[in-house]
């Protein structure tokens, strides 16, 4: 057999169990007519060590994941590969002794504790749905209270102060703003006479946004408003009450906020009921850390020796 094994057919149902979507396979793939195996097969032996098929179907799907690629035949055989790769360089790793050194065994007991911790979570998480009276809440405490006021304004832009002094003086001899915008600017909204869409204060440069803000519909700024983009002459247009965006567009963004707001609880309250004792050789906790209000039965360390 070649050592760089090329496995171009893989097992039928290779990644079934771990619910990849049918649509997700190539038509290239022949339909299956035998039935599923088993996840202890044993997919390779390597070294007369057995790997079973469920542990190359969790590398497989961890590996899907992470790269964002398709479940194609190419990319299993690359990754079956990979997964070969993988348990010869394991091997030797165990047979020069590296599982026993004391650097191996604290990435490993930390990587324990990482994975443990996430399947914790991932499991108090998984039934987490929030109601329709949890995400009118959300959105009330997160636009609730938006106020602010949204600008229509054109601008032009040119690359020098003395330009725009220029088209400020021409502005001032009556020019049309428009006209000017279309002849002399260099932004991307010249050929629509400078016109910008609505825009509220935090989306645009704050040098511009001041300067819009001190103007009153129908003004244009009678100093040139220098920004990162060059120096801008800007007219005000209209303005209108900033308005927060409707739920249905915010719903998934309030579905995190939701979810780590039920995360944040699920820790606190294991805290509370953890006893946890911290070693005053090594932690100091200040009076400042005593005095503070804790929903933890913790100290939170302040420093160590």
């Amino acid at each position: 057999m070649s050592k760089q094994i090329l496995f171009f057919s893989l097992f039928v149902g290779l990644i079934a169990s771990v619910g990849l979507a049918a649509e997700e396979k190539s038509k290239e793939q022949p339909t299956a007519t035998a039935a599923e195996p088993s996840g202890d097969t044993t997919i390779a032996t390597v070294n007369g060590e057995k790997t079973s098929l469920d542990m190359f179907r969790y590398f497989y799907t961890e590996r899907l994941q992470q790269t964002g690629q398709a479940n194609r035949p190419e990319a299993q055989n690359q990754a079956f590969n990979e997964f070969i790769n993988l348990v010869v360089t394991a091997q030797a790793g165990e047979k020069e002794g590296l599982s026993k050194e004391k650097r191996f065994q604290l990435a490993s007991e930390m990587q324990h504790l990482q994975l443990l911790s996430s399947f914790a979570i991932r499991n108090a998480l998984q039934n987490f749905t929030p109601t329709e009276e949890d995400f009118q809440k959300a959105y009330k405490e997160h636009y609730g209270k938006v106020e602010g006021v949204e600008y229509k304004a054109r601008h032009i832009l040119v690359k020098t102060k003395e330009e725009a002094q220029k088209l400020i003086a021409k502005l001032k001899k009556g020019a049309d703003f428009s006209e000017l915008a279309k002849a002399n600017s260099i932004g991307p909204t010249a050929k629509d006479g400078g016109q910008l869409p609505w825009f509220s204060a935090g989306q645009m440069v704050q040098p511009f946004t001041d300067a819009t803000a001190a103007l009153k519909p129908g003004e244009y700024s009678t100093t040139p408003v220098h920004t990162q983009y060059g120096w801008h002459v800007i007219l005000l247009e209209k303005t209108r009450a900033a308005k927060p965006p409707a739920l249905d567009d915010v719903k998934g963004e309030l579905a995190i906020a939701l979810q780590q707001e039920a995360l944040a609880t699920y820790i606190t309250q294991l805290r509370e009921k953890a006893k946890i004792e911290l070693n005053p050789e090594i932690i100091k906790v200040t009076e400042e850390d005593k005095s503070a209000p804790s929903k933890s039965s913790s100290k939170t360390p302040n420093k160590t020796k």
